[in-house]
């Protein structure tokens, strides 16, 4: 059975397994990489419910397929990532959100929609043509349905998020940023209420369990990794795939 047990601060806690209340598959961040998806989600046992960690688009090629996927599926839980936060900042002042959205990998996302003419360095104008025209690619439905995504989903003794989660602070009460961008404590500080967080962000060699901190991202987009965690309340089991 994985379990730690640790002092700090004179007190002393255990993880037991993480237990959510059904059996989760919970897929790392995606960026774009339809194809590692598509191999990746038969893999997961039919009694499993999928969730998503989020950072959907960016830096891959195929965001718009992602996107479109995924709010055809209404049987997935997809929460938000930071990317995703970027991008809907885009969409509300591209003047200003736009020049970092663009540095992190909203050229891949804007390409993949089929918007023409984008470059690294826009005028304001610019900035404001490529969000009017990605809007009218995207369509109405889509982008409500990224403006819907939550930030976290908690279920038995596990805790889903993009980013981790605030190791002193319930898992009821964290911050929304903190779960879509990370907190400076969260991989040097154990919980102490037992609680599991799956996460992404970071990208990791291998995804693994460790300490309360289950990590999934690979770099999906770099190494051409895909990765899953799979929680049915024994140990967890990971699943990987390539394009």
């Amino acid at each position: 059975m994985l379990s730690s047990l640790f002092q700090r601060f004179g007190r002393r806690a255990v993880f037991s397994n993480p237990r959510p209340d059904t059996p989760i598959c919970v897929i790392g961040d995606v960026h774009g990489c339809m194809r590692q998806l598509e191999n990746l989600l038969p893999q997961i046992p039919r009694d499993h419910h999928v969730i998503f960690v989020g950072d959907y688009v960016d830096r891959g090629e195929q965001s718009a397929d992602v996107l479109r996927l995924l709010q055809s599926r209404s049987d997935f839980t997809c929460l938000k990532g930071n990317h995703e936060d970027m991008m809907l900042a885009f969409l509300r002042d591209p003047e200003q959100n736009g020049p970092r959205w663009l540095r992190y990998g909203g050229l891949q996302t804007l390409a993949s929609f089929a918007v023409k003419g984008v470059r690294a360095e826009m005028s304001g104008d610019e900035l404001v043509e490529c969000r009017d025209t990605l809007l009218a690619e995207m369509g109405h439905e889509l982008l409500e349905w990224l403006k819907a995504l939550k930030p976290f989903e908690h279920t038995g003794n596990v805790l889903v998020t993009h980013a981790g989660a605030n190791p002193n602070t319930s898992a009821d009460q964290q911050s929304e940023k903190t779960l879509m961008w990370g907190h400076p404590d969260f991989r040097s500080v154990d919980r102490q209420d037992g609680v599991w967080v799956v996460y992404g962000h970071t990208i990791v060699d291998r995804a693994t369990a460790h300490r309360g901190r289950i990590a999934v991202d690979t770099g999906a987009f770099a190494t051409g990794v895909l990765s899953a965690v799979c929680l049915n309340g024994g140990e967890p089991t990971f699943i990987t795939a390539r394009p």
